[in-house]
């Protein structure tokens, strides 16, 4: 919830709507999820990847949270398990097995999720031979969320959390520092959806338009909240072709661990 009110460029936010998903769809999933969570210390990540996305789909047509649901249930079940976040996920995360690649899959397919019919190893279509984090490994140069599952998400802990710490730190009110968030990340990592929707060229000009606006001083000064506006605007042309999703799982999973973590 926090994360889709945020007003983040070139994503759904409360004054933005896709043409396939509103922002009521992503209230409506984000609510459907909570109790799947809840429960993910009682099963396997690959069955509560799945159970949140069966969840979703009761309540909104479109894929509105497969990557959400992907990052936030080992979070979940570590987090479960109790003690220190991170060693208690690189423990989810090692254990992680064909069964819960079988459930993954099965969500993947269910959203109907953009690149199926690109050929790659282990692919969801079939069925998987390997355990999730290792068909997670084969795809991890071309997706950040499944680079998160073979780095005990680096992304999240090393380059997220500390960047929403400082901003909240600094003053920022909660939103944002969310879209300060995800700002740092965009200039830290391009967005693989985009890149595999339009090409590594195409996100690695938004990860610099995202760079630039930090530079004018973001959501800290007028100047960076007008270069926010054209940035965010440029984005949206062509039907929200250039819309940072795997960021917006990503600032998702950061928001998660800070509220775990009492930031929030």
């Amino acid at each position: 919830m926090l994360e889709v009110s945020a007003e983040k460029p070139g994503n759904i936010t409360p004054t933005h709507d896709f043409a396939d998903t509103t922002f009521e769809d992503m209230v409506r999933s984000a609510i459907a999820v909570g109790p799947e969570l809840g429960r993910a210390g009682e099963r396997g990540v690959g069955e509560t990847v799945l159970a949140a996305v069966e969840a979703t789909r009761a309540v909104a047509a479109a894929n509105t949270n497969l990557g959400i649901a992907l990052l936030l249930a080992p979070l979940a079940k570590a987090a479960l398990a109790g003690g220190e976040l991170r060693p208690r996920l690189h423990a989810v995360l090692l254990a992680l097995d064909v069964a819960d690649a079988r459930a993954a899959y099965a969500a993947i397919r269910l959203t109907g999720a953009g690149g199926l019919d690109e050929p790659v190893a282990h692919d969801v279509r079939a069925e998987p031979q390997v355990g999730l984090r290792e068909a997670m490994a084969s795809a991890g140069e071309r997706d950040s969320i499944a680079s998160e599952y073979v780095s005990d998400f680096a992304l999240t802990f090393e380059t997220g959390v500390p960047a929403l710490a400082a901003a909240l730190g600094e003053g920022l009110a909660v939103r944002d520092a969310i879209v300060e968030l995800h700002l740092r990340l965009l200039d830290a990592a391009p967005d693989t959806l985009i890149a595999r929707k339009r090409g590594a060229d195409a996100a690695g000009r938004v990860s610099a338009g995202a760079r630039e606006v930090l530079a004018a001083g973001g959501m800290r000064t007028d100047a960076g909240r007008q270069a926010l506006r054209r940035f965010d605007a440029s984005l949206r042309k062509s039907a929200n072709a250039l819309n940072p999703g795997t960021t917006a799982d990503l600032v998702t999973a950061v928001v998660f661990v800070a509220v775990l973590g009492g930031m929030l």
